[in-house]
């Protein structure tokens, strides 16, 4: 099956709520949502790392909770008041190795990533 995999996509109007899901094959210490809207670049949105400690760009977080389940190597994404800008396939993805020192800075950058889901599209209507 796929290393990552993302499910809880959907439709839906403008001010509702979807959460996401990211099913690992294995534990990953940390592990980042990104996004990619149809025509901007991919963007990381919320990260957690092996102890919970939770990552959000300025943008999202006030909507958004990412969260982790250890026991079944689930990681969510909780996204609240939905907006027709928030429509953009979901990713998530997880590096080879992350330490204390280096995720802060290195959680939003594509680069610092080897796996990818296949992503799971929402679309949100005005």
């Amino acid at each position: 099956r796929e290393p990552l995999r993302e499910s809880g996509g959907g439709s839906v109007r403008a001010g509702g709520s979807l959460t996401l899901s990211c099913d690992a094959s294995e534990y990953v210490s940390c592990m980042t949502w990104f996004r990619q809207a149809p025509r901007k670049e991919r963007d990381g949105v919320a990260s957690i790392d092996w102890r919970g400690i939770t990552y959000y760009t300025d943008s999202v977080k006030a909507r958004f909770t990412i969260s982790r389940n250890n026991a079944n190597n689930v990681v969510s994404l909780q996204i609240n008041n939905l907006q027709p800008e928030d429509t953009a396939m979901y990713y998530c993805a997880a590096p080879t190795i992350c330490t204390d020192d280096q995720w802060p800075k290195s959680w939003y950058l594509s680069s610092t990533f080897k796996y990818w889901g296949q992503g799971t599209q929402v679309t949100v209507a005005s």
